[in-house]
């Protein structure tokens, strides 16, 4: 069977990542002192206003959105805040916070929709129907790659989950401004190629 292509819409879910469908498009808000999360931001963030990769694991930690109170994946922290960080500080400020808050939730339901026995975790079909809802159009090889990669004992936990979803979309998104003429084919220079991949 052929895999042309690498799915997914152009831009993403949620303004330019991956995530679950339904994500919310967010932009810049009047008022930031006013939002509720305001509160919660400037409580978790250092003095410098902006949130760190280990400040983000303690406050997700905190917050219990994995559905554990096990520290949440710093790695996948890393990834999240590299998603968003368009000035290159490997940090976040509250616009770019309370964007991740959105799309994390998001992401949420979608997990908690394909969790169907509620077991907090989800096996590897419902990832592999999960990466085919997003629009993903994966060999089999390509999913047992990732399923390896994101599983513990066949089972993907929440922050696990965010990982690959935060992963997929960026490199979907460096692929894809490489292929320009829309082929599901790219050339990368080795340099380029390890840039990308370890960068995403």
């Amino acid at each position: 069977m052929n895999y042309p292509g690498y799915g997914a819409p152009p831009g993403g879910f949620g303004g330019g990542y991956g995530g679950a469908p339904g994500a919310p498009m967010m932009g810049g808000f009047p008022g930031q002192a006013q939002d509720p999360l305001y509160g919660y931001f400037t409580a978790v963030a250092g003095q410098d206003g902006q949130i760190s990769a280990d400040e983000l694991q303690q406050c997700l930690t905190q917050s219990g959105i994995a559905g554990s109170y096990k520290p949440f994946n710093l790695e996948t922290c890393r990834l999240m805040i590299s998603m968003l960080d368009r000035d290159a500080s490997h940090s976040m400020g509250f616009n770019e916070f309370k964007e991740l808050w959105s799309v994390l939730n998001a992401w949420k339901q979608n997990f908690m929709a394909i969790d169907r026995d509620h077991s907090g975790t989800v096996d590897p079909q419902e990832l592999n129907q999960a990466v085919a809802s997003m629009g993903y159009r994966l060999s089999p090889q390509a999913m047992n790659g990732i399923i390896k990669r994101y599983s513990t004992h066949g089972k993907i936990s929440f922050d696990d989950y965010v990982a690959c979803c935060v992963k997929l979309r960026s490199l979907t998104d460096l692929f894809r401004r490489r292929d320009q003429a829309g082929q599901g084919v790219a050339t990368f220079q080795y340099d380029d190629f390890i840039h990308c991949t370890m960068s995403a």
